[in-house]
């Protein structure tokens, strides 16, 4: 084999394992009302601070340089509608409530396959989802601890997203011979983010959200308290505070173009069209198609006909797979038209394979 094309074998076969910050923070050091601050965010960068994990938490905290400042806003706001939702910020697709439906209480239980909810400050042993595989953790932890547990030894609380995978999860648990309740990662509140995101991601002080007098709809946090570590607690939305706006590396184009076309406009206006190579990348791509106009999305995803290879234009192969079935894997005929990736803009947001002669939105990155 040709030493060139041996060497660019070798390097395509390694998979990425790096991440770049996809969110970028700005600290604004005039007092404003949350809407106001909302409407000086979405003007001048996108919006109000978006929080996806403890990453952006202290990417957030670096970006406050000024050590007087005490109390900021961000993004997140207390509605009147209490929403399911996933922790690891998937879409809540399907529920295998037991008979009856849920009561009041906010988080969620499983017992012989049937989901419960349950008082989040009981301690239940739960399990982890962990590189697609599952991990029972034998420890008695409230929710929060367990959901915190799980983000820092794993990479979340477990999600389910149809029946397969309840079933997959319950004989998990026959065949470890759990006798005794588990969390999943299911819980419910009202709050949401200014940007409409479904990050699930709460970094509550303790005791807190508490809604004293029944008008602290607003977060609020101290990042510069040693004793809190910028841990957040709810507030009026009618003070007037500094805060953080952030800055969306990925941009959603609602423009309707081919491939190449679409690749052509991410390099002229931006960097590139997208590239995804994790599952924290792929759930915040999920939060920018949402809002699409078309079924699906394009990526930087395309086949390389002569190895009959899935690559990102980065040159990477496709290391992390979110394909949906029927896609990615059987051998594509590239003498009829070219092939590219495209993420589902519905359900649950899965990569497939189409001609790149499709018009499409897509999806543009700032790197």
């Amino acid at each position: 084999m040709d030493h060139t094309l041996y060497l660019i074998l070798l390097l395509i076969a390694l998979c990425s394992v790096s991440e770049c910050v996809q969110r970028q923070y700005h600290f604004i050091n005039v007092n404003k009302i949350w809407t106001e601050a909302q409407r000086f965010c979405r003007e001048n960068y996108t919006d109000l601070a978006t929080v996806d994990n403890m990453n952006d938490m202290n990417e957030l905290k670096k970006s406050v340089n000024d050590r007087g400042v005490h109390d900021i806003r961000i993004g997140l706001k207390r509605t009147s509608v209490d929403k399911w939702q996933w922790s690891s910020g998937e879409p809540v697709l399907y529920l295998n409530w037991r008979p009856g439906p849920p009561g009041r209480d906010e988080c969620t239980m499983m017992r012989d396959g049937e989901w419960h909810d349950w008082p989040c400050s009981n301690s239940l042993t739960f399990i982890c989802s962990s590189s697609n595989r599952l991990v029972f953790v034998n420890q008695m932890k409230n929710w929060r601890d367990a959901q915190s547990y799980c983000r820092q030894n794993h990479i979340d609380l477990v999600s389910v997203r149809n029946q397969n995978e309840n079933q997959q999860i319950q004989k998990f648990i026959n065949d470890s011979h759990i006798s005794n309740d588990v969390w999943i990662g299911l819980f419910r509140d009202s709050w949401q983010w200014s940007d409409q995101s479904d990050s699930s991601f709460r970094y509550w002080a303790s005791g807190e959200p508490n809604n004293a007098g029944g008008v602290e709809n607003c977060i609020v946090l101290n990042p510069n308290n040693r004793f809190t570590l910028g841990k957040w607690y709810d507030g009026s939305c009618d003070g007037q505070l500094p805060f953080v706006c952030h800055e969306d590396k990925l941009i959603l184009i609602k423009e309707t173009l081919t491939w190449p076309e679409a690749l052509r406009y991410c390099r002229q206006n931006y960097t590139d069209l997208v590239s995804v190579h994790s599952e924290e990348m792929q759930r915040r791509v999920m939060n920018v198609v949402k809002r699409a106009s078309t079924e699906a999305v394009w990526l930087g995803l395309h086949n390389y006909c002569q190895m009959n290879m899935w690559l990102w234009l980065s040159g990477e192969m496709v290391c992390y797979q979110n394909w949906a079935p029927g896609n990615g894997t059987t051998p594509e005929n590239c003498s009829l038209t070219k092939r590219k990736g495209a993420v589902q803009s519905g359900g649950d947001q899965r990569w497939i394979s189409l001609p790149e002669t499709h018009k499409l939105n897509f999806i543009c990155s700032r790197y």
